[in-house]
């Protein structure tokens, strides 16, 4: 093995969960901080913790809830909410050009405009020829 490319072993490491209870560990950290251990988790103990650092059982709970309201609101209600909805945004859009001072006409792309005017189309069966004279 190469000398000095290798983390340094500590045999004294230890492992504290938030519960309190401490392990005595071989490890390359020589601190390690931990949320669960088996002296408190669910499966083991057989009780219900929550560790939600990030929100997200009241994330699941709100959309839940907000599902459960939608499910009693009638089609009408729900396209008026839509429609509503629809209205704000092309108002914000209107105001918006407005302020920039440009038109909000888009083509099939959905990209804006550059032409002022559409020229019009050539086609290539108007050709005159000797013939048709």
């Amino acid at each position: 093995m190469k000398k000095d490319i290798h983390p340094t072993y500590h045999d004294d490491a230890s492992i504290k969960c938030a519960c309190g209870a401490v392990y005595a560990v071989g490890s390359t950290v020589k601190d390690i901080n931990i949320d669960i251990c088996s002296n408190c988790h669910p499966f083991y103990t057989g009780k219900q913790k929550l560790v939600d650092t990030a929100r997200r059982v009241e994330k699941f709970e709100e959309k839940a809830a907000k599902k459960v309201e939608g499910i009693h609101k009638s089609k009408t209600q729900k396209r008026a909410m839509l429609k509503a909805k629809r209205d704000t945004k092309v108002a914000v859009r209107k105001t918006v050009t407005k302020k920039l001072g440009g038109s909000s006409k888009k083509n099939s792309a959905g990209k804006k405009s550059t032409k002022t005017a559409s020229p019009e189309k050539k086609n290539s069966d108007s050709k005159t020829t000797e013939s048709d004279k």
